[in-house]
């Protein structure tokens, strides 16, 4: 049996590592998408869309370590662990873009820097208006795409929970776990 069916067949057995790999699968094509708006489509980041990323990036390779894990055949409780770590990564995914969702429907203030205000004055009356003409504020209170009544961060946040919950769901799923091997 080859490593890859080894994994195949440790996934269908080892829920943290099937939580993992979804977290992976999915979690990757929803990093994937923001930075093809981002770089493909011209769609600007905010400040807190750039903040909902973070998570992810610690998610990402946590999970990819669970999977590999599972690779190396590493005990079930280390695995466990790993999936747990993620878990609490797609939770504080879920809290940045519920945040960045209520912004966006006028719930609560968002920061500052990018819901007005970010214009400070430095210097002369000169400097100034030259920060006012050169500075583009990408706004988290107004929605760059709505899709289906939701905006990119109501996605996010529905998107991180349900990955939170699948990773949750890993570690506390007994079945038929055995160690990854």
């Amino acid at each position: 049996m080859s490593r890859l069916d080894a994994l195949r067949l440790a996934a269908r057995r080892s829920p943290p590592l099937a939580g993992a790999w979804a977290v992976l699968a999915v979690g990757g094509g929803a990093i994937a998408f923001a930075w093809a708006l981002e770089l493909i489509a011209g769609l600007v980041p905010c400040s807190l869309c750039l903040t909902q990323r973070i998570p992810y990036y610690v998610a990402l390779p946590l999970a990819a370590a669970v999977v590999a894990g599972g690779w190396l055949r590493l005990p079930s409780g280390l695995l466990r662990a790993g999936a747990a770590l993620v878990a609490l990564a797609m939770l504080a995914a879920t809290g940045i873009a519920a945040y960045h969702a209520g912004v966006e429907w006028g719930w609560w203030p968002g920061p500052a820097d990018c819901s007005g205000g970010a214009i400070k004055p430095l210097g002369s009356v000169a400097d100034l208006m030259t920060q006012m003409q050169t500075t583009k504020v990408v706004r988290c209170d107004e929605p760059a795409l709505v899709v289906l009544g939701l905006s990119l961060a109501g996605w996010n946040a529905l998107l991180s929970l349900a990955l939170a919950a699948v990773a949750a769901w890993g570690v506390a799923s007994r079945g038929a776990l055995k160690d990854a091997g």
